[in-house]
């Protein structure tokens, strides 16, 4: 089986670690990685998403924090903020900016980011081989998500990443800006992994600022959209096979982050309903067959199959890997069922 993913960075690792060990080693992986999150910082370029997937794959992340390497220092950030450089509520392990500055120094030679990444991934050998997986940036242009919020009575724009690890989310947003995209295109290998996969999965991500970054996002009433990663959801919408969706909310909570604050940007309440409603049927020119919401959300299973959704209950807490292999396992089953 060849898998594409469309995924984010924490929640969509999860869910790839459990597609992982759904699959068997002759079976393929692809995922496609948000890059809106990326950003130059004390000189170093730092692709949150790409990186938290790649350390979690690799066996290496921070579990309990949720984001970086275990086993982390930190002494070359303290140094740097006794300096006056970079953001001092942003904080990197050492191990971390060996990453960092890895990727810089490739990409300062002139290599593109999808292959930076490839060098970046080989470095941990067997952990991308069985089966095999390969991470592909949505892009190798430099795009980035700028938020337009309001803070202490003025408005201002400000990286996405400082709106939601300096603010938490409680500068009130406006809007989200994706800069550069006009001039960008679909990372290599994107549209293939989508054009060749036998199933094309939405992780349970952040379903604005991690998918929608990538694949568009309309707005609501006179709320402004996501126009996406040009190419991506087109080759998207184009695809033979089923696109099944997973719900990064239960209830009217999202699993983690704040999604709900980045679904009221755009006119859609949070529920699992609205982040389907959002993405859209295909068969209305959206962007979903299935979605797989929590068995606490069955309620609405009936006006998602209206609206041209094939939709299922099952459990979407992924605590281990057993019940994020049984998630991704409900992903594929919805899937098939979609195909027969």
């Amino acid at each position: 089986m060849r898998a594409a993913v469309i995924a984010g960075g924490v929640g969509g690792a999860k869910f790839v670690k459990g597609l992982r060990a759904a699959l068997g080693p002759e079976d393929r992986i692809s995922v496609v990685v948000n890059t809106g999150d990326d950003m130059w910082l004390t000189g170093l370029r730092v692709c949150p998403d790409l990186d938290s997937m790649m350390y979690a794959l690799a066996g290496m992340n921070d579990a309990e924090r949720g984001w970086g390497r275990e086993g982390e220092s930190e002494r070359v950030s303290a140094e740097l903020a006794e300096y006056g450089v970079g953001w001092p509520w942003f904080t990197l392990g050492d191990l971390d900016l060996g990453t960092h500055i890895a990727r810089t120094a490739m990409l300062q030679e002139g290599m593109p980011l999808s292959e930076v990444t490839d060098r970046l991934c080989a470095r941990w050998g067997e952990a991308f081989r069985a089966p095999r997986t390969r991470l592909l940036p949505a892009t190798d242009q430099e795009v980035e998500t700028w938020v337009t919020a309001e803070e202490d009575g003025q408005v201002t724009e400000m990286h996405f990443e400082e709106w939601w690890v300096r603010t938490r989310a409680s500068a009130r947003a406006q809007r989200f800006v994706q800069r550069g995209v006009e001039q960008a295109g679909a990372g290599p290998g994107a549209r293939e992994a989508l054009a060749e996969a036998d199933v094309i999965l939405l992780a349970p991500s952040n379903p604005v600022v991690s998918i929608g970054t990538v694949l568009g996002l309309p707005g609501v009433g006179e709320r402004p959209g996501l126009p996406g990663i040009p190419g991506i959801g087109e080759a998207l919408r184009e695809a033979a096979v089923p696109v099944v969706g997973v719900s990064p909310i239960i209830g009217t909570a999202p699993v983690q982050g704040m999604a709900r604050q980045c679904l009221e940007v755009l006119g859609y309440d949070c529920s699992a309903a609205a982040a389907a409603q959002a993405y859209g049927a295909r068969a209305g020119g959206g962007l979903l067959d299935g979605w797989l919401l929590a068995e606490e959300d069955a309620a609405a299973l009936p006006a998602l199959e209206g609206a041209g959704i094939r939709a299922r209950a099952a459990p979407l807490r992924m605590r281990d890997e057993t019940t994020s292999r049984r998630l991704a396992q409900d992903a594929l089953e919805l899937a098939a069922a979609i195909s027969s």
